[in-house]
């Protein structure tokens, strides 16, 4: 984790994020497009993921053309007392999706070994055990073996994808259709690289090319993304599977499922664990990242043992309600704005933006707008930025970047 020196090719790019993007947790997201039927739930996974895919550009290139990490180019619009706020928010989620991840994981490789008492157990505290030893090789070592991981798992998810979709679509899959309304299918698709906006920075800003490496990040997860989404969706409509573990020996993965399971549990999370390490040290110095990252994969491999994390939809409109406001009005001062890093220890008008913003998100939750819920508040809290900003007096007139 210390070679920040190290820069990152746009090829390293993409292969980071489309392991990101090959999960269990997505997999099962796009299950629950099922009720909207095949061409409206890929649909619903295209636009959320456009939605999603923007601001994920937007953010990780801050991050690429400041070299800052994700919660350091908050305190470009926050300050630094005020980006503490999202830092410590951006702790909490990771630590939930760390747990969320190694539960499913370990849910899923127990299923595919016969459920033999204790599997589950055994299979968390493994996954826990090979995030550890993935945090220890350290970034640069991390890239070459994910190359190699990744191209098992684009091997083994084309078959998977084969398999799955081979079927005839199961008659019930279009039977209740008032079970997720459009625009909250849009809002799931869009939420899961939203989730990603306080990290991507933590990677695009060691970029060699800052808009290419960017761009294949975006493009990586964005294809993957929406990929583990149909597979999902096609699994639920065409083999009648509402689960991973079934699926995955539906298509005939038995040991290679097992793999599947594991490696992708493994190489996405430990993004999550290494941002929490990346995050907290913007709050504290006295730890480092690795000690931080594997603290935080010690405690989420310890919830996944204790609680049930299978239901995540909520965690989801959380994390959508605290981050697209934010990226709101960190894209309005950044590109539009062009205003002054902050160097003050809180900006209040910008968190009271934010704040609006969340609150909004909120009540859209239960509107359920046709095209989700992140446009309409992204639209709204960028539009506020600029005409709040416009409307006080100018202290800030010099631009945070050049570029």
């Amino acid at each position: 984790m210390e070679q920040q020196s190290d820069k990152l090719s746009v090829t390293a790019s993409a292969v980071i994020w489309f392991g990101a993007a090959v999960s269990v947790a997505e997999i099962l997201t796009g299950m629950l497009f099922a009720p909207l039927g095949w061409r409206m739930g890929l649909l619903a996974v295209a636009i959320g993921h456009v939605i999603g895919g923007v601001l994920f550009y937007l953010a990780g290139l801050i991050g690429a053309q400041t070299g800052r990490s994700a919660m350091e180019t908050v305190q470009l619009s926050f300050g630094r007392r005020g980006s503490q706020l999202f830092s410590a928010a951006n702790v909490v989620q990771l630590v939930g999706w760390t747990a969320i991840m190694i539960f499913t994981g370990a849910q899923a490789a127990a299923a595919l070994t016969a459920g033999w008492s204790g599997a589950q157990t055994v299979w968390s505290v493994i996954i826990g055990a090979l995030i550890l030893l993935w945090l220890r090789i350290g970034m640069r070592n991390f890239s070459k073996i994910n190359l190699v991981s990744m191209g098992t798992l684009f091997a083994l998810t084309l078959w998977l994808s084969v398999q799955v979709a081979s079927g005839e679509p199961a008659a019930a899959g279009q039977a209740d259709a008032e079970a997720m309304s459009f625009g909250l299918a849009v809002e799931l698709a869009a939420v899961m690289p939203l989730s990603w906006l306080p990290l991507v920075s933590d990677y695009t800003r060691r970029a060699a090319k800052a808009r290419a490496a960017t761009l294949s990040a975006t493009l990586a997860y964005f294809c993957t993304s929406s990929w583990m989404y149909a597979i999902g969706l096609a699994a639920a409509l065409f083999a009648g599977q509402s689960e991973i573990a079934p699926m995955l020996q539906y298509a005939g993965l038995g040991a290679a499922g097992i793999l599947v399971v594991v490696l992708s549990t493994v190489s996405t999370t430990f993004l999550d664990a290494y941002s929490a390490g990346v995050s907290f040290h913007s709050i504290s110095s006295r730890f480092g990242e690795v000690a931080v990252a594997s603290a935080v994969t010690l405690l989420g491999t310890l919830l996944a043992l204790v609680f049930d994390v299978s239901r995540f939809e909520g965690f989801l409109y959380f994390i959508g309600s605290v981050f697209a406001p934010m990226i709101a009005v960190q894209i309005a001062d950044y590109f539009v704005l062009k205003r002054k890093p902050n160097s003050g220890e809180v900006d209040w008008v910008s968190l009271v933006l934010w704040l609006a913003g969340f609150v909004f998100y909120r009540l859209m939750l239960q509107w359920q707008p046709p095209l989700g819920t992140t446009l309409p508040v992204i639209a709204a809290t960028f539009a506020l930025t600029l005409l709040v900003r416009k409307l006080l007096p100018v202290s800030d007139g010099a631009a945070v970047h050049e570029s």
